[in-house]
């Protein structure tokens, strides 16, 4: 089968597209013909040694995959040949094949085609834990999402839609935040790209007040950090919840802890990957709970380029220039 390897730490330049000898599954193991890959954040973190999981090289990034189970392992009954399935995987997507755990697989329905598959848990799991379970949003109450037109952010605009919230969506340019307006957000704001000044700050946290009657939002959803990220606590409402989610932007940045008490705000951190692993059947319920949202209609990805695997640095350039809206996702056929 041929796989994307990393072989050392470096740019999306630094992978080979190899062929390597396919896998075989073991005791409770099931082997996926692959149909497509999405492409997160995360998998441009891997590669450059920058991310909190360090597989030994070499390896294939690729952390969500869906397709076909053509092999079953010794002792697997939850599934069978044939079956069509999500493979929550972590890192070794980017290939034809992958063996997983079949605790990590996930059945998906017919109404759903293999490239939403692969582009819906990652995102979709991260954001309704988020909303859900540390947020615990109310109808009625304010969500701002930064970064709203990403994988993750568009699934809280929408998620929060669907659980009866007034979405406000900001993003680094004016078709970003359209997007995720066609997608549900009631409005939105742009914000500028690069390092902010306090002055930038000051009147991101203006423009956040603003839109929200001088209150403040309940809970802010936040994949970018950086910069970003205090002006966004100034302006939480009294006993709001900041979601802290990744720090696309870069830098992790540092909060002055006197925020909190003066606002008597929460700030919740995020970490769907651990919370599948210790609350599996919490997990289960969320993801039944997600399927039931997607065949009702509610949630969509949006999927805005695919790319052949032999493609997966352009991929992952776009991801980390920050050009894509949505999802993008690598297709082996």
């Amino acid at each position: 089968m041929k796989a994307v390897l990393c072989k050392e730490y470096g740019p999306p330049e630094t992978l080979v597209l190899e062929d390597v000898a396919s896998p075989e599954p073991g005791e409770g193991q099931v082997r996926i013909a692959v149909k497509s890959a999405a492409v997160n954040f995360p998998d441009v973190l891997i590669i450059e040694n920058k991310y909190q999981f360090k597989p030994p090289l070499p390896f294939s990034p690729g952390g969500e995959v869906a397709g076909v189970v053509d092999k079953v392992g010794p002792g697997v009954t939850t599934l069978k040949e044939g079956d069509r399935v999500i493979g929550s995987c972590g890192w070794g997507g980017f290939a034809e094949e992958i063996v997983l755990e079949a605790a990590r697989c996930t059945p998906f329905p017919d109404e759903m085609d293999f490239t939403t598959a692969s582009a819906f848990l990652m995102t979709y799991g991260t954001s309704h834990h988020a909303l859900k379970d540390r947020a615990m949003i109310q109808p009625g109450e304010t969500l701002l999402v930064l970064g709203a037109a990403g994988g993750v952010g568009l699934a809280a605009v929408e998620l929060g839609k669907a659980m009866g919230a007034r979405v406000i969506a900001a993003a680094s340019t004016e078709d970003k935040v359209q997007v995720a307006k066609d997608h549900g957000a009631d409005d939105g704001l742009v914000y500028p790209t690069g390092e902010l000044d306090r002055a930038q700050q000051k009147e991101l946290s203006e423009k956040i007040k603003e839109l929200t009657g001088g209150q403040g939002a309940d809970v802010v959803y936040d994949p970018v950090g950086g910069d970003y990220s205090e002006p966004a606590i100034r302006a939480t409402n009294w006993e709001g919840r900041f979601l802290v989610v990744g720090f696309a932007s870069g830098p992790i940045p540092k909060v002055p802890l006197n925020l909190a008490l003066l606002k008597g705000c929460q700030i919740v951190g995020v970490f769907w990957g651990a919370f599948t692993a210790r609350e599996p059947e919490r997990n289960k319920e969320n993801l039944a709970e997600l399927m039931s949202m997607f065949k009702a209609g509610k949630i969509k990805p949006l999927v805005s380029k695919t790319y052949p695997l032999s493609d997966a640095a352009s991929a992952l350039n776009d991801m980390a220039a920050r050009k894509v809206k949505g999802k993008i996702v690598l297709v082996t056929e």
